[in-house]
Formats: structure tokens, C-alpha cells, sequence
């Protein structure tokens, strides 16, 4: 099980399964299912334009390689389709929404299979506090999905190499390139101990007046 965002993620993932399956031959050929309706209709949008793809992903479609589509790869889109999972033989690869499992199709399959040691659990996304995703990865021994308490037996891994997130080297690196720095910063939407970090680092090593947003904050610009 691979719990994706269906926008973005869901496509580069997609990509490289296709690089290792198909081009590189590094993986089995093994039934792949896409089971999420909004992820298959944004690959018909990166078809569409494919004049933005960079150098290596022009190279391959230039060259009459679909780059989301595979021998193996099932595009489930309506409910029926993403029932029929359930009866696929294993060994098998359920890529679905949402990407914090806090939603989505993700949680039928995970209601399904965490409880099986012989699976796993695949977390390729950042997993916010309070969500099903950073429970689990959290080492939660058992979980509530829709109403059911489901052990979690399965194994869990995570790959961190997806992340869409800029780290701290690159945030810092790109708010101090500029000729002209900014008179202040406000930093947001991050874990608080890291964004504790970075605005040390930026107070510190950039002399930049760093403020952790929190509730009612009041910035005078």
C-alpha cells in the first residue's frame, strides 16, 4: 500500500515505477493499481502538456515511451473497479488517496491490510500531526478506521526522497540569495521544533528578524 497525493506525487511516482519497471528492469512486472480518481485525471492534464517536461522526460516520450503507463499498471477510476482490488491475487501494489491517510480510497485498503505482516505500508509523503499516516508511522499498534479498530501488523517503511518540501539548507539558501534581503520573515506551515531551528539560523547566521507564526499573530509592515 502506497498512500500518494493525487496531484503531483501521485504522477512522479507513477514516472519512476515506469522507469524501474519498464526502462531499467530493476522490479518484477507485478499487478500495480492506481486506485484514485482525481490522480488518473491529472495524468490526461501532464499528457496534455507535455511540452514542460524536463530533458530526460522529453527524451523518453519523444521516443514513443507513455511515461504512465506500464504492462501492470491498472487504473482503477470508478468504485467498482477499486472493489475489484480486493480480489486480485497477490503479490500486488495499491497506490491511493489521500497522501496523509486521512481520507481517500487509502483507507478501505488499509482497513483491508494493515493487520497482515506480510504487508507493508509505504509512507512517501510528509505526515501531518493528528493524521492516520503519522499514527502509523508513529508505531501506533493498532489504529481506528472508519469506526473499526484495525491492528497494525504490517510492516512500515518510509522514503523521504519524494518529499515536495524544501529542508532547511535549501529554505535558508533561497531567502538569503536575493541582493536585497527582506526585513523580516515569518515562518509557517512547518513542525514546530524545525521551524524553531531555522529561526535561529536565520537570526544568527543572517541577521534576519525571524518570527514562528502562531494564533492572532500581528505583523507591523
Amino acid at each position: 500500500m502506497i498512500p500518494a497525493f493525487s496531484l503531483e506525487r501521485t504522477q512522479e511516482l507513477i514516472y519512476d515505477l515506469n522507469n524501474l519497471i519498464d526502462r531499467k528492469h530493476l522490479l518484477p512486472r507485478i499487478p500495480i493499481y492506481l486506485d484514485s480518481p482525481l490522480a488518473i485525471k491529472a495524468i490526461a492534464v501532464y499528457r496534455k502538456y507535455s511540452h514542460y517536461y524536463d530533458e530526460e522526460a522529453k527524451r523518453f516520450f519523444n521516443s514513443g515511451d507513455d511515461l504512465f503507463q506500464f504492462p501492470g499498471l491498472v487504473l482503477a477510476e470508478t468504485a467498482t473497479e477499486s472493489k475489484l482490488i480486493n480480489r486480485a491475487r497477490n503479490p500486488k501494489i495499491i497506490i491511493a488517496g489521500s497522501g496523509m491517510m486521512n481520507g481517500g480510497r487509502i483507507m478501505h485498503h488499509a482497513a483491508r491490510y494493515l493487520a497482515n505482516s506480510r504487508n507493508t505500508l509505504l509512507i512517501i509523503g510528509y505526515q501531518a500531526h493528528g493524521t492516520l499516516g503519522r499514527q502509523i508511522l508513529e508505531g501506533a499498534p493498532a489504529v481506528s478506521i472508519m469506526n473499526q479498530h484495525i491492528p497494525v501488523r504490517c510492516q512500515v517503511k518510509a522514503v523521504g526522497a519524494l518529499s515536495a518540501h524544501g529542508d532547511q539548507e535549501k529554505l535558508f539558501n533561497w531567502l538569503t540569495s536575493s541582493p536585497v534581503l527582506p526585513k523580516q520573515v515569518c515562518l509557517n506551515h512547518g513542525e514546530p521544533a524545525a521551524s524553531e531551528a531555522l529561526k535561529i539560523k536565520l537570526t544568527k547566521s543572517a541577521n534576519l528578524a525571524t518570527t514562528v507564526a502562531f494564533p492572532n499573530l500581528s505583523l507591523d509592515i
